[in-house]
């Protein structure tokens, strides 16, 4: 008997791809695939090539060679604001928050790259900080205040595929909290997340596989079901 079960098509996949920063050799042939509707974490220790794996993806390093296919595109070629109009958003660690601009205005200020994005009422809904801050100059905000609003304005632009650099580093344990209930909800939404995150206890619940990370290069793939009993390989090899 043939199995009802059709497993969601896939989303991004990375094939033999290698990044340059002028003469570095960051990356050394990555293989990996993210189906639609899948949080993966990128693991690893600093230096490891996490970021810039992502960074990769959006056409932010010096030269990459391989393959990139976003949706059943290949977009390696691609200058990055052709690669968000495949419904990519980036949240960089640095969370590129404009301090002179309102909470408002960073919002909005983003292009719409396709259509489904979230209004700013949905957003308010979703962060009610940033309801109650929306006037206030994005300067003002509270560390975990900007992450949340360097996430919103992502979702505000019709991206499908999230891109998420350290979202939760130095921020409290109840922002740290808040932004897990976000994620789960955007997986119940049907967003696709690859997440960068040296919190390992806020990532291992959310996410559907890990893929670990040492020199530019995937070491192990893990899934959430193996999880368990890789733990004590994973705290001896991210050192954590």
């Amino acid at each position: 008997m043939t199995s009802a079960f059709k497993p969601h098509p896939e989303y991004l996949r990375l094939s033999d791809l290698h990044a340059f920063y002028g003469e570095s050799h960051i990356l050394h042939g990555l293989d990996l695939s993210v189906a639609k509707g899948e949080c993966v974490t990128l693991l690893g220790r600093n230096g490891s090539g996490r970021t810039t794996t992502l960074k990769s993806i959006m056409g932010l390093v010096g030269r990459r060679t391989g393959s990139i296919m976003i949706s059943g595109n290949e977009v390696i070629h691609e200058p990055t604001h052709k690669i968000a109009h495949h419904g990519v958003g980036y949240c960089p660690e640095e969370r590129a928050i404009f301090t002179s601009l309102s909470t408002e205005e960073n919002l909005t200020l983003a292009p719409i790259i396709s259509s489904g994005g979230m209004s700013v009422d949905e957003l308010y809904q979703m962060f009610p900080n940033l309801e109650e801050r929306r006037a206030s100059p994005g300067g003002k905000l509270s560390g975990g205040e900007q992450q949340m609003l360097a996430m919103a304005r992502i979702l505000r632009t019709g991206a499908k595929l999230l891109l998420l650099d350290e979202i939760t580093e130095g921020l409290a344990p109840v922002i740290v909290k808040k932004l897990g209930e976000v994620i789960v909800e955007l997986k119940r939404r049907g967003f696709t997340i690859v997440l960068v995150e040296q919190n390992f206890r806020f990532a291992a619940p959310l996410a559907d596989r890990h893929y670990v990370l040492e020199h530019g290069e995937i070491i192990a793939t893990i899934s959430h079901e193996e999880l368990p009993g890789k733990m004590d390989w994973l705290h001896q090899t991210l050192g954590v």
